[in-house]
Parts: structure tokens; sequence; C-alpha cells
């Protein structure tokens, strides 16, 4: 029986089958965005918001921009998903803004 079983597992028809689902997993895994991608659009629209809504001579800026991005970012996440976001998600929701932020700085397309 076990001799039986070893010859179907070496066969050309197992190791297919084993190697499609090894690919379905990894495409499965490797498909998976952050959810800051998922909000990329609005994340950029967010910060070129805060950018224009915040002058360059105020006092903290920076914080105020990130304040307005980020509660800009939280409404649309709101509306779209119909509930607040749990405070892992606002945690990935913020590291988002801070790498659009950065990505467009270095770009000079603020």
């Amino acid at each position: 029986m076990w001799e039986s079983v070893w010859t179907f597992v070496n066969s050309p028809a197992a190791i297919v089958a084993f190697a499609g689902v090894c690919l379905w997993l990894l495409n499965r895994l490797y498909s998976k965005k952050p959810l800051w991608q998922q909000f990329e659009g609005t994340i950029i629209e967010a910060v070129r918001l805060a950018e224009k809504a915040i002058p360059d001579d105020s006092e903290n800026k920076s914080i105020r921009r990130f304040d307005v991005a980020l509660k800009y970012v939280l409404k649309v996440y709101e509306e779209m998903r119909g509930h607040e976001p749990a405070r892992s998600e606002v945690a990935e929701l913020k590291e988002g803004i801070r790498l659009i932020h950065n990505e467009l700085d270095t770009d000079g397309v603020l």
C-alpha cells in the first residue's frame, strides 16, 4: 500500500498538482496589499490638500499638515467602509501618509 502511495506522490500529475497549490498560495500571499496602498490616491490628494491648506510660515506646519491629511483620509475611509478604522488600520494609514509625502517631496511634485 505505501509503495503505491509513494508511486502516486512521485507521479508527474501529483507533482504538478502540488506545484499548482504552492503557486496559488504564493499568489494569495503576494497579492495582498497593505491598507494604505488601497487608499493611495486618497492619501496623495490629502497630502496635496494639506500642503495648500497650511501655509509655509505657520507654526508647527509639519504636524498640522499631517493632521489635516490624516483627518481627510480617515473621513474617506469611514465613507467608503461605513465604520471607523481600528487602531492598527489608523497606524497603517499614518505610515502610508508618511511614505507618500516623502515620495512626493523627493519627486518634487509638492
